[in-house]
């Protein structure tokens, strides 16, 4: 798969192509928050996760 995931910056929808199929505002390439091993908060959205 060549395509990457993108994301409308208007309405926050995903999408493959470079235009958002509902609103026809530019879309961006949609990427990961960052992984850092001291994550402060991992243990509460660990309990948050959980219920």
């Amino acid at each position: 798969m060549g395509q990457k995931i993108r994301k409308c910056k208007n309405c926050g929808r995903y999408t493959l192509k470079e235009k958002c199929p509902v609103c026809g505002e530019e879309s961006l390439p949609a990427r990961p928050a960052r992984f850092s091993p001291k994550d402060p908060y991992g243990k509460y959205r660990r309990l948050a996760k959980k219920g």
